[in-house]
């Protein structure tokens, strides 16, 4: 059974039906497939290619990718409870160019495969941000900059083999984030979204669309209008699969609240301010991967 995922036009969310239409897929199921965006086919196609030769490097060199204050930002190994995931990623690189230098001269990045990864981490943070400006503007917050907010370029890497069908890749979990811009594999695909049934619906994969899934701190920062999507990730096939993309975080600060003006509209607060650090670091410490946000609710 697979997951009805609306599609939302980039091209076209100047217009008030676009608009709506964001608004209401943001609301439930929370994810999103967006179209006719503004990142060249071509150089998706060459960051995939990117994201393999990476991943194919020796796992000695793939640990220099070290972590940042966010563990995310890191090489991740394929481990005993995670034996069928693997993952990389570099942390702010819009406004650190340091962390973008350190991550390619760790891993002895070509210069060509330096360009491939900073035109396309320019490209991705800022339709992460344009996306993520328009879902602002969709409840009627027009003076938010999410240029600011930092994000995380990662890749993942899935290793499926014919004796782990119909094992666990990833449990289920919603993002901690404000929202993800995910580049899924177009022939290897295990994603699933959970519906208000219970039921686990298969996402397929639309070749040169992002799928865009709202998080934990988008359902706050929206004062809860916005649904923290739960998905996980089951092997079906054999195979190997990439899926990257824009991991946009929280406002710089790290202070995680509904603007002002859309607590007035919905004539409540349903939850209390918080720092991302500390939502981040109770998911990793507890294990818990949903319903996080109960410790912070209002109403």
């Amino acid at each position: 059974m697979e997951a009805i995922v609306p599609v939302v036009d980039f091209q076209r969310l100047s217009e008030e039906e676009e608009r709506k239409k964001l608004r209401k897929t943001c609301e439930k199921p929370g994810c999103f497939r967006i179209i006719n965006h503004s990142i060249p086919l071509t150089l998706m196609a060459d960051m995939k290619s990117v994201v393999k030769y990476l991943h194919d490097l020796p796992t000695e060199i793939k640990m220099r990718n070290k972590p940042s204050s966010v563990p995310e930002s890191g090489y991740r190994a394929a481990s005993p409870t995670s034996p069928l995931y693997e993952g990389m990623g570099i942390y702010d690189m819009h406004a650190s160019p340091q962390a973008f230098e350190d991550f390619c001269s760790n891993l002895n990045v070509s210069p060509r495969h330096r360009q491939i990864i900073k035109e396309y981490g320019q490209a991705i943070h800022d339709l992460a941000s344009n996306v993520s400006q328009k879902m602002a503007e969709s409840l009627g917050i027009v003076d938010n900059d999410f240029k600011d907010w930092p994000f995380i370029l990662r890749t993942i890497k899935f290793s499926f083999t014919p004796d782990v069908i119909g094992s666990m890749a990833a449990q289920l979990h919603s993002d901690t984030g404000f929202i993800t811009l995910l580049q899924d594999d177009e022939h290897v695909s295990g994603l699933e979204m959970i519906d208000d049934f219970g039921t686990f619906k298969a996402v397929p994969p639309i070749p040169g669309a992002f799928l865009c899934i709202v998080g934990d701190v988008g359902h706050v920062w929206s004062n809860g209008n916005f649904w923290n999507a739960r998905h996980r990730v089951i092997c079906k096939e054999t195979g190997t699969g990439y899926s990257f993309g824009a991991y946009m975080l929280s406002p710089r600060d790290g202070n995680v609240e509904a603007p002002k003006k859309l607590v007035e509209v919905d004539h409540v607060q349903r939850y209390r301010p918080f720092k991302y650090e500390d939502l981040r670091d109770f998911k990793i410490t507890t294990g818990k991967r949903v319903e996080v946000l109960d410790q912070y609710r209002i109403f």
